[in-house]
Formats: structure tokens, C-alpha cells, sequence
């Protein structure tokens, strides 16, 4: 971001932020990925090859397609064009249901669209409830 650019307000990061939590749940990969800029980069988990652009984010994004999550917030900090939350994603699968708390970092472009995203998490941390 230059520093000729604003920077989103807190309350546009949190729109976002609660607009990803929702569309997380939708289990729609182009609901998410519309949160995002153009030419926005993921990598998620942290570690793995950072995917770049929408169309890519898109992809990412599809093993969600049709499926049903629930998701919570538990804590949202906000800091220039920056957040950092920790959320509870519960996810049932197979007979079987999944739950893993990730941390994401995001940076946000001046309409609030995420600009990049990294996931802190490892499949250690997924739980069998």
C-alpha cells in the first residue's frame, strides 16, 4: 500500500473480517474470494505455497464449495490496514465432525478488500469432536 492510498477504517476491516466468517459458513469459494483484491496472495497454512490473484484464491477456496461450516470469532485486533483473529471453524465431514482454531493475518487495500492472508494453523491442531 502506498502511502498516498487511505487506509480503511476499523469498522470497514471488521466488515470484512465478519463478511469472511459468513461466507466461510456459505461454503461458496466465489463468495469468498470476492472479499479479496485482484491480486490478492493466501497461504494457508503458513508454509505452504502462497496462492496469487483471485481466480487462484478461487480454486483454494473450492474444496468448500457445498459444504457446511459454522463459524465463530474470538478475537479481532485491528491495526492500520492490518488484522489479526482467531476463530473456531467446526466443520462436519464424512460422518465425522472437524474443528481447528486458525489465526489469520490480512492486510486490507483502501475499500477494505483483503490483500493478502496467511493462515496459522497445522493439521495437529484439527480436532475430531
Amino acid at each position: 500500500m502506498s502511502t498516498t492510498e487511505s487506509i480503511p477504517s476499523a469498522d470497514t476491516i471488521r466488515a470484512t473480517v465478519t463478511g469472511y466468517m459468513a461466507a466461510l459458513e456459505s461454503g461458496s469459494s466465489t463468495t469468498i474470494a470476492a472479499l479479496y483484491a485482484d491480486d490478492a496472495t493466501l497461504e494457508d497454512p503458513v508454509g505452504s505455497e502462497p496462492k496469487v490473484g483471485r481466480d487462484s484464491i478461487t480454486k483454494f477456496y473450492g474444496a468448500l464449495d457445498g459444504s457446511k461450516q459454522k463459524t465463530e470469532l474470538l478475537s479481532l485486533k485491528i491495526s492500520g490496514a492490518n488484522a489479526a483473529f482467531h476463530f473456531r471453524v467446526t466443520t462436519p465431514m464424512g460422518g465425522a465432525t472437524y474443528e481447528v482454531e486458525p489465526i489469520d493475518v490480512m492486510t486490507f487495500d483502501d475499500k477494505g478488500r483483503i490483500t493478502s492472508m496467511r493462515a496459522f494453523w497445522s493439521p495437529s491442531d484439527m480436532r475430531t469432536l
